[in-house]
């Protein structure tokens, strides 16, 4: 007799596991990109809905230049990346960082990481904080046309020309104390503010 509960909660906990796992959210990332991937498992581990997630990377385009000079021009590039990326996923994240034109500063722009986060309907964003680039990087941005890795091997900063691939500019100007990962991260923690008042 006390055999039997056990074998009628059986079948139940066996579809209880089978529903978790059709139901196991997908997650695609419109970049390929190591420090934007990374960022964005690590985030999403510290919230309890998306903690299961089944990430996947696709290399979706921008469809703007690879150096965004404007604000508008990097979170349309965000929003490019998030929304060709939606294809058989729960959600979809797009990350661009680009320049944007703010007063007062010494060269006139500030470079900022922008993270929009699209369910198939609607977009949700979130910026990083934002930083001001040295001036020979934005001079060589805006008179040569170079975008930010290239800028900073120019400048004489890195002579990694896949500087953000790795520690990012940003993590040279702050010696290693906010690298691009760390940076790309504030972003999507802030898109995510969308989410958990959901």
């Amino acid at each position: 007799m006390s055999l039997k509960p056990l074998a009628l909660l059986q079948p139940l906990r066996l579809m209880v596991e089978f529903t978790q796992k059709q139901q196991a959210m997908r997650i695609n990332s419109g970049s390929k990109n190591k420090i934007k991937i990374d960022a964005l498992k690590e985030i999403l581990f510290d919230y309890p809905y998306f903690k299961n997630a089944e990430i996947e990377a696709v290399e979706a385009p921008s469809g703007v230049a690879n150096q965004p000079k404007s604000l508008e021009e990097t979170i349309s590039g965000a929003m490019n990346r998030a929304k060709k990326a939606f294809a058989n996923c729960d959600y979809s994240f797009g990350l661009e960082s680009g320049l944007m034109a703010v007063p007062h500063t010494k060269t006139g722009f500030m470079d900022v990481c922008v993270c929009a986060i699209f369910d198939g309907k609607e977009f949700h964003f979130g910026l990083s904080s934002a930083w001001e680039v040295p001036a020979s990087v934005v001079r060589y941005i805006l008179e040569d046309g170079l975008d930010m890795n290239e800028a900073a091997v120019k400048a004489g900063l890195t002579d990694n020309p896949k500087v953000g691939s790795a520690e990012g500019l940003i993590g040279i100007m702050t010696a290693g104390r906010l690298p691009r990962k760390e940076y790309t991260k504030e972003a999507i923690r802030m898109a995510l503010i969308h989410m958990d008042g959901e």
